[in-house]
């Protein structure tokens, strides 16, 4: 089965990163559709490590802000939601359920490298699966890289093995104040059929 080209057009052709937002908000519910959608995709042995925050509230926005560049700050401040996308570095406690019918935490237990390297690579996919599923759900999102994860870490995450990653804002984008679409590299430059 393949998706309709109004479909692909929703999920990569005409979606957009938005950095302004229309006074909407976004529901806990729609929240959990995101990650019961994203949930499905791949990850090595299933390993599952992102850990995502979703700053929804005032309180919760005022302990992110003082994190975010300048150049971020507001278009943060005004997102209905910014999902903190984090990985947890003992993700590999979890795969005698996720992954049962091989001795997979064996695999990571002391071998720092590995865990780190798997757990920074699984995460970033999810936080892309979840984008993916925010725009497949009618939302538009905003991932952003500029901020500082210690600050991140220390606010969210303080005492534990999870790491931020990168944060996306989500929400109803405000099409008025779009850029226009930058161009992106053609296959023969980007890609080799071997």
């Amino acid at each position: 089965m393949q998706l309709d080209d109004p479909s692909l057009d929703i999920i990569f052709r005409t979606a957009h990163t938005h950095s302004a937002w229309l006074d909407k908000p976004v529901g806990d519910d729609l929240l959990r559709r995101i990650y019961d959608l994203m949930k499905w995709a791949p990850t090595s042995a299933n390993s599952s490590p992102a850990r995502i925050v979703f700053v929804k509230s005032e309180s919760a926005k005022q302990r992110l802000l003082p994190a975010m560049i300048p150049g971020n700050e507001e278009k943060t401040r005004t997102a209905p939601v910014t999902a903190i996308i984090a990985q947890d570095h003992e993700f590999y406690e979890k795969l005698p359920h996720l992954f049962p019918h091989a001795d997979a935490r064996a695999w990571f237990v002391g071998n720092q490298p590995l865990i780190d390297t798997t757990a920074f690579r699984n995460a970033t996919l999810q936080g892309a699966y979840l984008i993916l599923a925010a725009r497949a759900l009618g939302l538009d999102t905003g991932p952003m890289s500029g901020f500082d994860n210690a600050k991140v870490d220390q606010e969210f995450f303080p005492g534990t093995r999870i790491k931020s990653n990168f944060l996306v804002n989500i929400g109803y984008g405000d099409a008025s104040k779009l850029f226009p679409r930058s161009p992106r590299l053609t296959f023969e430059e980007a890609v080799q059929i071997l």
